[in-house]
Order: C-alpha cells, then sequence, then structure tokens
C-alpha cells in the first residue's frame, strides 16, 4: 500500500520571534516493511541553517536555526511511503515469556543486547507496582509470549477510555491508571511501563494512522491523525507492533515516523525562541492519502468499515474539532491551541521555551 502524507505545523507568535532552534522528528523511517520513496521538509521562513541526520534509534531528525525576525514559523512535511502486506501473526505458540526474560537477562549475542536497552526506566516512563500489577496475571512462565502481549494490548483497549480533553504530554501515568482515561501517547506509555517492569524489552512507536469519516461523509482535509502505539522484541525474530488505541496489530494502516524510548525520545517538534510576546498560537494539520489503482480503490471501499477499536469512534470528534477555538493560555510554559485538527495525543506539542 502506497501513502502520501503531509504534516504541517504553524506557529503564530504574539510579538516578534528574533531567533528560533528547532529539533523535529517528522520524517517517516526506513522499516521492516516500510520503505519511503520521498520525504521533503519545507521550513518559512528559510532557516539559516538545516541539517538532517540519523539518531542513535535510526530515527531521520532535523535540527533548523531561524536566525531571522519573524512572527510566525511553518514547518511542511510531504512525504510517500510505500507499506509492504503482511500476513497476519500467529499469537499461540512460540517463544514463552519465561523464555523471553531468560534471554533478554543473559542474552549473548548483539540484538539481544541492544533490545535489553528497552528493559530500563526512561524520562517518561518509570517501572512501579501499580504498572506491573496491571499486567502480571496475563504473563505467566509458559505462555506464548505474543498471546500475552496480545492480551495487554485488549485490556487496556477495554479498561480505558479514549478522552483527548483528559491528558496532555506531561501528564503522569499514575494519574492514567487512576482515571483510566488517557489518549494514544498514554496508552502506548502504560503499556510500556507495565512490560518493562515485568522485565520485557518494549519501545515507543509515534507515526500516523489513516483514518476514515463516518458513513455518508466526506473526508475532511486536515482530518487525519498523528498517532502512537508500542512495540515489543522478541528473541530470535524481531520486533511486533501493537497499537492498545484501537486493539490491533498495525498493519498497512500505521505508518512510522519513529521510536525510542518514551515520547521525549521523538517529540514531533521541539525548540527554543529568543522573544515571541510570551504567548504562541499552534495549529497542526495531517493528511494521509492512498495512492492506489482502480481495482485496489474498490476493495478498499468495500472494506472500509473494516477498521476497528476507539479512533473509528471518535472521526465525528475529528469534523468538530477542525473548527474549535481554544482560548488564550497566558503563560510562556504553555501551548495555545486555536485549531485541532487531529484527536491523537501529538497534536499535543510542548510548547516552545520562550526566552
Amino acid at each position: 500500500m502506497k501513502y502520501r502524507v503531509r504534516h504541517s505545523t504553524r506557529y503564530e507568535y504574539a510579538d516578534q520571534v528574533n531567533q528560533g532552534y528547532n529539533v523535529a522528528y517528522l520524517i517517516p523511517r526506513e522499516c521492516n516493511g516500510q520503505r519511503i520513496n520521498f520525504s521533503d521538509i519545507r521550513i518559512i521562513p528559510t532557516p539559516a541553517s538545516k541539517i538532517k541526520r540519523v539518531d542513535y534509534f535510526g530515527n531521520v531528525v532535523c535540527h533548523f536555526t531561524v536566525e531571522k525576525p519573524h512572527r510566525s514559523l511553518e514547518v511542511i512535511v510531504d512525504s510517500e511511503v510505500e507499506i509492504a502486506p503482511s500476513e497476519p501473526r500467529l499469537l499461540s505458540g512460540g517463544i514463552t515469556c519465561a523464555e523471553v526474560r531468560s534471554v533478554l537477562l543473559n542474552g549473548s549475542n548483539s540484538e539481544d543486547i541492544k533490545a535489553s536497552e528497552f528493559c530500563f526506566d526512561s524520562p517518561m516512563i518509570g517501572a512501579s507496582k501499580e504498572l506491573s500489577d496491571f499486567a502480571r496475571d496475563l504473563f505467566s512462565p509458559e505462555r506464548p509470549f505474543l498471546e500475552a502481549v496480545s492480551a495487554l494490548n485488549s485490556r487496556i483497549f477495554n479498561d480505558f477510555k479514549y478522552d483527548p480533553s483528559f491528558s496532555t504530554v506531561a501528564t503522569p501515568l499514575k494519574d492514567v491508571m487512576a482515571s483510566r482515561r488517557g489518549v494514544c501517547q498514554d496508552f502506548a506509555h502504560l503499556a510500556i511501563g507495565a512490560l518493562r517492569g515485568l522485565g520485557f524489552a518494549a519501545r515507543y512507536v509515534s507515526g500516523y494512522l489513516e483514518t476514515l469519516p463516518p458513513p455518508g461523509q466526506v473526508k475532511l482535509a486536515g482530518a487525519d491523525a498523528s498517532h502512537a502505539w508500542f512495540s515489543v522484541y522478541i528473541p530470535g525474530d524481531d520486533w511486533q507492533d501493537f497499537d492498545p488505541t484501537n486493539d490491533v496489530m498495525p498493519a498497512d494502516q500505521h505508518i512510522t515516523t519513529a521510536w525510542g524510548r518514551d515520547y521525549s525520545d521523538v517529540t514531533p517538534l521541539k525548540g527554543v525562541v529568543f522573544g515571541g510576546g510570551g504567548k504562541q498560537v499552534l495549529s497542526v494539520a495531517v493528511d494521509v492519502s492512498r495512492v492506489e489503482s482502480p481495482a485496489e480503490r474498490a476493495l478498499f471501499a468495500a472494506n472500509a468499515g473494516d477498521m476497528p477499536g476507539k479512533n473509528q469512534q471518535n472521526q465525528s470528534q475529528q469534523a468538530q474539532s477542525q473548527q474549535a477555538q481554544s482560548q488564550a493560555i497566558q503563560t510562556s510554559t504553555q501551548v495555545l491551541q486555536t485549531q485541532v485538527l487531529q484527536t491523537q495525543t501529538q497534536s499535543q506539542l510542548p510548547p516552545r521555551n520562550l526566552l
């Protein structure tokens, strides 16, 4: 399946910004089953410097500086991504939970040792008894590991309510656990914390999810979504992704941008600006469109109702939120969002520090 993705981010400042230093994780990465045909990042105003590099985790990151006075900043990324067909994974059988723990504890090859880095706490995810206890009964020693992870994925989907009004990027996991609600970032963090606390390697994945309009309605421009899910390491095999927001194993509707220990490793856009007047207005729009033959288009239309989960339940909210206007936030450490064009967590970009 081939997709074209446009991710547009715009900041408007209350006063003139004299300089800005920025880091963007907005360019999709190459990975198993995913090929990037092209990707282009445009920045307005034109930056004084722009450097792309590959980070520690293999993600494409863009550093740029704007050194001329400006009242707004716009970052537009256009990509064409090809997703290879994949067969459904067999969950029963295979390596057991006890065997996975043993390999990660005593791994003797480079892949196992590298994966074990994702067993430890990270800036936004700390192991806790509460998180471990939430999943402990699912991971009996002799149970097939993937079957247990799938059960955890379903438990989060069933026990937690998808609520984009509840959390921000700074909401602690203990609050998510107590309220039993959150968004995709929270659910991914929750699963990762539970898995790490039980001795497994899990990482955070950011990307996009193709969404569908409600039946009989036209898809709105900008109404697709940034998304987040998690992935677990299977010794002797590879990593396997799970999406607890929708209770699925990602396939050809999920596009990977980057992965790391948690959200802080792959924040879509962050930076520091000098000036700006203490207030800023953020708008984000995402478009994910299929590039398909007439035969593929007909097949897709016939199966359009097959994507389960909370993301589809919130399509009407996406349409409504495209017109929403947020109130101004007065502190320099908060973001004013006047036009939220997506319901997934990564629209909640962190505030850009104002100096």
